[in-house]
């Protein structure tokens, strides 16, 4: 891995990890396009550069955080159901993750929902993260689980789990991004302690590369999430909705056709 690799993976990362468009399947077609795709560093490198992006939701809603200790309730609650099913289904995950075949199934499917979401879900009650509710807080936390599913995207998941429970597109959305506050940092860290187990040892280069990455990624979510927000009152899911249509049958396509998109 070198210093191209990390300035794509991480611009990739902050781009669309807050966009209903998985982060997650994008780095891993990418990495695999690259050829760097089995390294065990690069599969920790796409996990640890997410501690940047979350960074600049902090960054982005820092009154929110210092608000009330409601907010941290409920984030912990909408948590619980992604915390309990990675540890029941790590493997399963980590094996799903090598799989761009996957990616390109959700990545379409999840297009389609796309398209038809602002209708389903038009009238919405809930415009502020203080009126959302334990259990509605819990569902959405249900939702976010979909997106172990490589391709699905958190921020797709929860963003309709929310607009579901009749919250508007920015209630919903932002709800999304602090969710992934306490949900990344756990995947971090739990990325981090498996590299571990595993017995590597970081080197001064890889820490320069992880430190570059973080940088990249928070500095492009920090624009990302302002674009997003502008965009989504004014325009909804459609565009996104097309965009993960296109992209996964062009995946699904390639595979097909006999293109070795695989992550082995």
């Amino acid at each position: 891995m070198n210093i191209i690799h990390v300035i794509i993976l991480a611009i990739i990362e902050g781009l669309t990890e807050f966009l209903p468009i998985s982060s997650t399947g994008h780095m891993i077609i990418a990495s695999s396009i690259m050829g760097i795709a089995s390294d065990p560093f690069v599969k920790l490198f796409t996990i640890a550069i997410q501690l940047g992006a979350i960074v600049s939701v902090v960054v982005l809603y820092y009154k929110r955080f210092l608000q009330s200790v409601d907010f941290y309730l409920k984030l912990f609650v909408a948590f619980i159901p992604a915390a309990i099913f990675g540890l029941l289904f790590s493997k399963k995950i980590d094996n799903l993750l090598e799989s761009a075949l996957t990616v390109g199934i959700t990545m379409f499917v999840g297009g389609i929902i796309l398209l038809f979401v602002d209708k389903w879900f038009n009238k919405p009650v809930i415009t502020k993260e203080k009126n959302i509710g334990y259990l509605t807080a819990l569902i959405i936390g249900l939702f976010q689980c979909l997106a172990m599913i490589p391709g699905t995207s958190r921020s797709a998941a929860t963003i309709v789990g929310g607009m579901s429970q009749k919250l508007t597109r920015t209630a919903a959305a932002e709800f999304s991004f602090f969710l992934a506050v306490p949900t990344m940092f756990a995947a971090t860290v739990k990325k981090l302690w498996d590299y571990h187990k595993l017995g590597y040892h970081f080197t001064g280069d890889q820490i320069k590369l992880l430190a570059i990455g973080n940088i990249i990624a928070f500095v492009v979510a920090m624009m990302a999430i302002r674009t997003f927000i502008t965009f989504l009152e004014k325009r909804g899911f459609k565009l996104f909705g097309w965009y993960r249509i296109a992209l996964g049958a062009v995946i699904i396509i390639l595979i097909v056709s006999g293109h070795n998109l695989q992550v082995i």
